[in-house]
């Protein structure tokens, strides 16, 4: 068994789910640029985001798991990030309304120790509603689209957005939970 689990990320939600599952871990962000290079498929570029994220943190431990994870959404071919506006949101929402998108995350653990290594990545499947000018409006001025990938949070008010998931939630939300227990299993650590 590790000494600890190190979450490379100062996501609330993935600190919420890992204590979820009752994984007991530190968290120490990594501060590496995530400007996305998407020329190769999306769910390896979100892999590979991932294990940078981890890398620059295990490189300051000499033992301890540590997770990475990168979440994007997928329109088509084009990868919408966080919006930086409220105006950005709601165009983005406007986008997204009636249509169905992909969401990648990226997952990475690497064992600071021996610098032994697993990538792997999860896609699911979201369809918006139809939503009306003033559904868009009131969603973005709660605030919640604006430090999400796709402007939107389906674990909060997003969900009512949300027609219908094809794929696991937890993806959507940030952390492919059934994932990264089938790696974690890999590393020896058994949750149940």
């Amino acid at each position: 068994m590790h000494e600890s689990i190190i979450l490379a990320s100062a996501s609330p939600r993935r600190q919420q789910l890992l204590t979820q599952i009752g994984l007991d871990f530190f968290v120490e962000p990594s501060c590496i640029d995530e400007n996305l290079n998407c020329k190769i498929d999306f769910g390896h570029s979100v892999a590979e985001m991932a294990f940078q994220k981890a890398a620059a943190v295990a490189e300051k431990h000499e033992k301890g798991l540590v997770l990475g994870a990168d979440t994007i959404v997928v329109l088509g071919r084009e990868v919408l990030g966080k919006p930086a506006t409220l105006q950005e949101a709601e165009e983005m929402l406007g986008r997204l309304s009636g249509c169905w998108h992909r969401v990648f995350t990226g997952l990475a653990l690497i064992d600071a120790a021996t610098n032994h290594c697993l990538k792997e990545f999860e896609e699911s499947q979201v369809k918006f509603k139809n939503l009306s000018s003033s559904e868009i409006q009131n969603y973005v001025e709660t605030g919640e689209p604006l430090d999400k990938a796709g402007a939107y949070a389906i674990q909060g008010k997003g969900a009512l957005l949300v027609e219908k998931i094809d794929g696991d939630y937890y993806n959507i939300v940030g952390l492919p939970l059934f994932k990264l227990n089938a790696m974690l299993i890999r590393f020896g650590i058994k949750i149940l």
